[in-house]
């Protein structure tokens, strides 16, 4: 064999495993019981997600029975924190910094962009499907944008995080390789830094830089049509998704309104029975906003208190008994 014919792994280094295609026939979630799925949002859903979670504990509701656990964007940072068990921690932390904007926004930048983000950042937030052509435009436009460097944004999301270690087998983290378009889902076996992880998908593009994940320059998870990749879990037995839920705009990211439901659909006809929880009221336009946190904790709390009995008839639910649920 020539140099040239020589595959990755015949020269000494691991094949790359990263790219997943999304497919709910391949049913990535057979012989799961429980799974859990955090989807992206900005700043704010960080926010709500964290205190809808801690609420759920505070009522005595243990969701540790999950096996695979899968964040995109936002959902990527408290997917780290649910299963390196910092929840708490976080909520309270981001509860401290809430009272200082300037502090939030190394995470969400509000303003000043140059042309070169505007550009890619608009591709993204007008983009009505997610056909390859477009997710690799999208990609392009992320990769020339003139952004910050991609490691301040990783120091700066690792030091909101503080978790140096992949916590857990269970985590899968979402992104899109700007480049190839194809989605690629970062696990324990990859040795990829958890800071590295989120930040790849956090990258909004044209706000963020893409960041080096192997051999792949890496964007947003929400950038390849979904905001929660619900094919990771299809076929356990019951899957818990906390997601935005826009009903008048698309909150599947690069997705419609119609490709959100599609994706539920095919979720539950996997076998699963499911359930989705949002939050009560979303301003799009405020998403990315340091203003929004405060808000984001509040909602979250609130609904978490009002949720729990409800999540913890469902995560016990017997396999008989079970239904699908989409609420």
């Amino acid at each position: 064999m020539t140099d040239a014919g020589r595959t990755t792994a015949s020269i000494g280094r691991p094949a790359d495993t990263l790219a997943m295609p999304r497919t709910f026939e391949a049913r990535y979630g057979n012989g799961l019981d429980r799974a859990i799925s955090f989807g992206g949002g900005g700043v704010f859903f960080v926010a709500w997600q964290l205190a809808y979670l801690k609420a759920i504990v505070e009522a005595r509701v243990n969701l540790g029975g999950a096996r695979r656990v899968v964040g995109t964007s936002a959902g990527s940072i408290t997917a780290v924190a649910f299963t390196s068990k910092r929840v708490a921690r976080m909520h309270d932390e981001l509860s401290l910094i809430a009272k200082v904007p300037a502090l939030v926004s190394a995470l969400a930048p509000a303003g000043g962009l140059h042309p070169s983000q505007e550009r890619a950042l608009g591709l993204f937030r007008t983009a009505t499907h997610a056909s390859p052509e477009l997710i690799k435009e999208i990609g392009f436009a992320s990769l020339a944008a003139n952004t910050p460097s991609d490691a301040a944004m990783r120091r700066n999301v690792g030091l909101v995080v503080r978790v140096r270690r992949w916590p857990s087998h269970k985590l899968f983290i979402t992104a899109v390789d700007c480049y190839t378009g194809e989605r690629i889902v970062i696990r324990q076996e990859h040795g990829i830094a958890p800071a590295d992880a989120m930040a790849a998908s956090s990258a909004v593009p044209g706000l963020f830089p893409p960041q080096r994940i192997g051999d792949r320059r890496c964007m947003d998870g929400g950038v390849s049509g979904t905001g929660v990749h619900l094919d990771l879990v299809a076929g356990a037995r019951r899957v818990l998704v906390l997601k935005l839920n826009v009903e008048t705009d698309k909150s599947g990211m690069t997705g419609t309104p119609a490709d959100v439901e599609a994706e539920n659909r095919a979720l539950i006809e996997s076998g699963t029975s499911v359930l989705v929880r949002s939050p009560d009221t979303v301003d799009l336009d405020l998403l990315m906003s340091p203003h929004s946190v405060a808000a984001g904790l509040q909602m979250g709390r609130e609904q978490g208190k009002a949720d729990a009995d409800m999540v913890s008839a469902f995560w016990a639910l017997p396999r008989e008994a079970s239904k699908k649920r989409d609420s």
